[in-house]
């Protein structure tokens, strides 16, 4: 298990995980929703859901940190929360990629020396939106396990041009406005 899901785990930070297990190569794979900030503890066996947390996460980290970190955030305010919470398992080699739900703009941006690409997230899923980013087909990925599919995702994703126009932390704020998530269902 790497550092960060040790960390994780020791801190009961994982919220409705579909996949936690051991990749090739050392890593690790990780699919759920990561706790930003918890929800009130009503008793010691009860807690409310989260206050926020990064929801779609798909995840790819070693022994030195995180990989790959994709997710949902509801609020470009929530980046901050979620950067400290996370913070010291970000590398300079993390690929980072933000779908947020009420950016009305995209744009790559640097915080505390980690590059973050920042993209607007109106009514698709994260895996629907890297399927696109990585060139993938569902029907052959339907074909592969949990992990190997993350896997695949993860090396698809290394070769991809997952850029948008640099912009500042500042002007990525900037570009907060209101939600525009469709939700989809039964009508």
């Amino acid at each position: 298990m790497s550092k960060v899901m040790e960390y994780v785990k020791n801190n009961e930070l994982d919220w409705q995980p579909s996949f936690n297990d051991v990749l090739s190569d050392g890593l690790n794979g990780y699919r759920g929703a990561l706790i930003v900030e918890e929800g009130k503890q009503l008793s010691p066996d009860r807690k409310l859901p989260p206050k926020i947390q990064a929801k779609q996460v798909i995840m790819v980290s070693n022994d030195k940190g995180i990989k790959l970190l994709a997710c949902e955030l509801e609020s470009f305010n929530h980046f901050k929360p979620m950067f400290e919470k996370y913070k010291e398992f970000f590398t300079p080699d993390s690929l980072n990629i933000l779908y947020v739900t009420d950016l009305d703009g995209n744009g790559t941006f640097t915080y505390e020396g980690i590059e973050f690409t920042a993209i607007m997230l109106d009514e698709s899923s994260v895996w629907n939106e890297l399927l696109e980013v990585a060139d993938l087909e569902k029907g052959d990925m339907k074909k592969l396990s949990p992990a190997e599919k993350i896997e695949k995702m993860y090396d698809e994703l290394l070769e991809a041009d997952v850029q948008e126009a640099p912009k500042t932390y500042e002007e990525m704020c900037e570009l907060i406005g209101e939600s525009s998530k469709q939700l989809m269902g039964a009508v």
